[in-house]
């Protein structure tokens, strides 16, 4: 962080494990103060003591909020802005891939209920996210806005569902509206688009659907939720300022846009 003495209010969304738990670990790191939520409130509370003990509970905010609900959602933000400032990163990268008994659903077979809900978590909740921190950001003449997308919604899906990946391909559009309205205002709206990479959502290293993924993949290996991190905490900061509107692919090789 290079921002003087002075610290920085971050929200990841769905930051209580995976992807979104390193990002938060890493924004710490980086002398960031991070608040974050998901729907589990045993995440929650399990994510929220942990970041605590390493950084210092002054310094962490977790709570059980559904990305779903609008009015949860501004309750969040107001309540983070109470506490400390109002929000100048957000990290949207709660979501959601629906796979009954274990697979994809057929396109025929998809309910309307299941894409309704792929789609208000993967997509509107990071869009009533930013609508909640982007005035504010555009007033401060500074915000940083990283997404979370996904190989999926970049190149031929193998497992993702189809709800899953059209969210996901939206999301790098969002940006692109985003930087059109906010650019000028010192905001910078990237996606990040992780290949294959071990959580809890991707299951056990040596089930069939990772070590299909592992022959695959160039670099011969799953990514680490840390490695994403790493690229969201540099898209945060000071130094990627002229990065903007970008889709940048962590993927170890799998999807090469040429």
């Amino acid at each position: 962080m290079t921002q003087g003495d002075h610290w920085r209010v971050a929200i990841v969304t769905g930051g209580t494990s995976g992807i979104g738990f390193a990002c938060a670990q890493k924004l710490l790191e980086s002398g960031h103060r991070v608040a974050i939520f998901s729907q589990s409130r045993e995440k929650v509370c399990h994510a929220g003591s942990a970041l605590a003990q390493d950084f210092g509970r002054h310094r962490v905010h977790a709570a059980t909020v559904d990305i779903r609900d609008p009015d949860a959602l501004r309750l969040f933000f107001a309540k983070v802005t109470s506490l400390w400032e109002e929000p100048q990163v957000l990290v949207c990268n709660a979501g959601w891939s629906p796979k009954p008994n274990g697979r994809r659903t057929e396109f025929s077979r998809i309910a309307l209920e299941e894409w309704n809900d792929t789609l208000r978590v993967n997509l509107t909740g990071a869009m009533v996210c930013c609508q909640l921190a982007a005035p504010a950001m555009s007033a401060a003449g500074f915000g940083r806005i990283v997404f979370i997308g996904s190989v999926a919604g970049r190149t031929l899906p193998r497992i993702a569902g189809t709800g899953y990946v059209v969210s996901k391909s939206a999301l790098a559009g969002l940006s692109r509206s985003l930087v059109a309205e906010y650019g000028a205002a010192g905001i910078t709206v990237n996606t990040v688009a992780p290949g294959r990479i071990l959580t809890e959502m991707t299951g056990p290293a040596d089930s069939p659907e990772n070590c299909a993924a592992r022959t695959r993949i160039p670099s011969g290996r799953l990514g680490r939720p840390e490695e994403v991190a790493a690229v969201v905490d540099f898209l945060a900061s000071d130094a990627a300022s002229f990065i903007n509107g970008a889709v940048i692919d962590v993927n170890g090789g799998e999807f090469v846009p040429v």
